[in-house]
């Protein structure tokens, strides 16, 4: 049976690099004039068939990345069966330490020697795209009719005009990264909160570029004196400049509203104003016509369909189990899911409470584990910002009434979304380093392996750096209090080095910071306000099945409409070449929408026949109370250390790991702070090295890994 899968799985891969490879050639040969002139005869014979241009510029530019997204689904999902019957650690191999820190500086952040090869060669195809079509240009400089330029001004519009279609090629690639249902990206095991920050590199190169092409193509008319023609101008046929005036600004206020001053301050701001996004696409294909649209098409099509998928996923609403409430304002949600719901520790969903908010969605890391609990999911929440503070405020209130009068608060719940492997299992010992509310994913990673039976598939020793600014902060590790007396069975050793930066309390230990959790306080609420719990997402083939259905009807429509409104054959050819380019884009548009409905239909259909009424009987979880006093719990408070006053020194906590950890593989994940993780790669870079000239290990191997707490 494990022959079979990964035979399986090794076709999918092969079958994947052959796509990529095919769509990366085709993005390479566009600039020349050999594939202008062969791309003209392929469409001039495809315009003579059932499919026309259209249906040829969809084969072509969209289907491999779309096929892609379908395969890579059905990879997933038969990884996902082999991990389940997986039951040892494996080793690293040497590709892990391409994963390694390179580049640790304030400006760049973290870059791994994958990333910063994959940023220089994006680079060179974009100087080979520019370069090729500028040299044409320049070669075969032809005048505009509609414009009286001199030589200068015309190869300045050249210029501007290049511009342009670098930021096409950056809009190629801007919403692959932030798919979640259909995330391409995990099939490299990129996960949804890291492939953010390259959703935002693409997205600021393409601002650019587009602001490059639109002020560079306002300065020619400017100084040519056609600006107050053309500026207003809205073509029958070719480019329509107002359109793309207009997506500029659009695009310009999207990225402004997005910098980290805004996005951390005002999040509401940055949140609404990015789901201008829709309106940015419109005129975009109105301003490029829909040949050009379709090099762009599948990031579109693939961030239409998972948004749609989610919407559906995301509903009916249900309600929290309970919750319990901090000192510090600090809060865990307990929330039902169905048994069946299964997910990897480190996992994230998004909640939308509409009592506070009908449009918002925040993200959270889940700390409970699917193999422990099989009726709910728990997520801590540091209170914070305007919508956090509201629910907090929310479930005090509900706390300060009586039983009979407490009524359950709606939520809905959109995920889990998590790795489709548990690559931190391989290591023989983990680092684990957290900063505040960044201890989430870790207690996920600790409920997980304290639930395992099988004790070969966990490392042997977790060793967590836990760094808060104040003592009462400590009361986030409520739900691993048992781990830290070492109350569970002896499945690992945990080891646990708490730093409090910014207070200093003389003959404070653990034991007294143990007593905090005294302090928790729990709210029981009535959970009967929905009947149904969290299901979670579909199954990657039914989401691949889901894809490959949108993907056909789409071609359907857009083939029947164009047969049916604009004229075809030989003799209709003036008429179809007169026909307004807005025409076809509409076109375009009504296919594609109407190609969602159904598959949203499908979806629809697929998630109401999962749902069953009535939520399981749901006990609610309480941790015992903690015994300070036997021996045991004696015994494993003298193995954790508490320092007040200082940050930890990681030179130091990695050269004792490191003396102590011979010849093992060590596994570091860190979450937190900027300022952290970079001091955790800076170190980790350091002591990295695992491997002599031979290639034979001869000391203990530190693996780099960051997480993201929340988005």
């Amino acid at each position: 049976m494990a022959c079979s899968t990964t035979l399986h799985a090794s076709i999918l891969k092969l079958l994947i690099i052959f796509l990529f490879a095919g769509w990366v050639s085709l993005w390479l040969l566009k600039p020349t004039q050999i594939w202008t002139r062969k791309w003209k005869q392929a469409e001039d014979s495809a315009n003579d068939t059932i499919f026309g241009y259209y249906g040829l510029s969809f084969a072509v530019y969209a289907f491999p990345i779309i096929a892609i997204a379908i395969i890579g689904l059905l990879l997933l999902d038969l990884k996902a069966g082999y991990q389940r019957s997986r039951s040892a650690r494996s080793t690293p191999s040497k590709s892990n330490f391409f994963s390694n820190p390179l580049v640790v500086n304030t400006t760049l952040g973290i870059l791994s020697s994958i990333e910063i090869l994959i940023a220089f060669l994006f680079i060179v195809f974009l100087a080979w795209t520019y370069y090729s079509r500028i040299y044409t240009d320049f070669k075969k400089l032809m005048p505009y009719k509609s414009l009286k330029l001199n030589t200068w001004q015309l190869k300045y519009h050249r210029i501007a005009t290049r511009f342009g279609l670098l930021a096409e090629a950056c809009m190629a690639l801007l919403l692959l990264p932030i798919l979640r249902g259909l995330a391409v990206f995990r099939i490299l095991g990129i996960q949804f909160e890291a492939s953010v920050r390259y959703h935002t590199w693409i997205g600021t190169a393409m601002i650019l570029f587009a602001t490059i092409h639109g002020a560079s193509t306002l300065l020619v008319w400017g100084v040519s004196h056609h600006i107050e023609d053309e500026i207003w101008k809205w073509q029958k046929t070719g480019r329509i400049y107002l359109a793309g005036e207009i997506a500029l600004v659009v695009g310009l206020v999207i990225w402004v509203t997005s910098l980290p001053q805004i996005r951390r301050r005002k999040f509401e701001i940055f949140y609404y104003t990015h789901h201008l996004y829709a309106v940015f696409l419109v005129l975009f294909l109105f301003h490029v016509g829909d040949r050009h649209f379709y090099t762009v098409f599948p990031g579109i099509f693939l961030f239409s369909l998972d948004k749609l998928i989610r919407i559906i996923q995301s509903s009916p609403k249900t309600c929290m189990v309970s919750a319990r409430i901090f000192p510090g304002r600090a809060l865990e949600l307990i929330l039902p899911k169905d048994p069946g719901m299964k997910y990897n520790p480190t996992s994230v969903i998004f909640l939308k409470i509409p009592t506070i908010s009908h449009l918002q969605w925040h993200s959270f890391s889940i700390i409970s584990s699917s193999r422990a609990d099989d009726h709910i999911l728990s997520v801590i929440i540091k209170c914070e910002g305007w919508w956090t503070n509201s629910l907090y405020d929310l479930i005090h209130a509900e706390l300060d009434k009586t039983a009979d009068k407490r009524k359950g608060i709606p939520i809905a719940i959109e995920g889990p979304y998590g790795p489709a492997s548990l690559d931190f299992l391989r290591y023989d010992t983990l680092l684990l380093v957290a900063g505040g509310s960044g201890i989430t994913p870790f207690l996920s990673i600790l409920a997980e392996a304290d639930s395992a039976t099988n004790k070969s598939r966990f490392p042997s020793r977790i060793q967590l750096v836990y760094v808060i600014k104040k003592a009462q902060d400590f009361c986030l590790l409520h739900p691993i209090s048992h781990l830290l007396l070492n109350q569970s069975t002896e499945k690992f050793h945990l080891n646990l080095k708490l730093f409090v930066t910014q207070e200093t309390q003389a003959e404070v230990g653990i034991r007294e910071l143990l007593n905090e959790f005294f302090k928790v306080r729990t709210l029981q609420v009535n959970s009967m306000c929905s009947n149904y719990a969290a299901y979670g997402p579909e199954s990657p083939s039914w989401m691949a099945a889901i894809t490959g259905f949108c993907s056909i009807t789409f071609l359907i429509f857009v083939i029947c409409f164009n047969h049916i409104i604009i004229p075809s054959g030989k003799r209709s050819k003036m008429a179809k070449e007169k026909t307004p380019s807005w025409v076809v884009d509409l076109l375009l548009i009504a296919a594609f929408v109407l190609a969602l409905a159904f598959s949203a239909s499908v979806a629809a259909i697929l998630r109401w026949r999962r749902l069953r009424k009535g939520i399981p009987q749901i006990s609610h979880r309480e941790i015992q109370p903690l015994d300070l006093s036997s021996a045991e719990a004696r015994n494993a408070l003298e193995d954790h250390e508490v320092h007040f006053g200082g940050r930890p020194n990681f030179k130091d906590i990695f050269g004792k790991l490191h003396d102590e950890s011979d010849g093992s593989n060590i596994g570091v994940l860190v979450c937190g702070p900027e300022s952290m993780k970079e001091s955790v790669a800076f170190a980790c870079q350091q002591e990295s090295e695992c491997f002599k000239a031979s290639g034979k290990r001869t000391e203990s191997c530190f693996t780099f890994h960051t997480l993201n707490f929340t988005l």
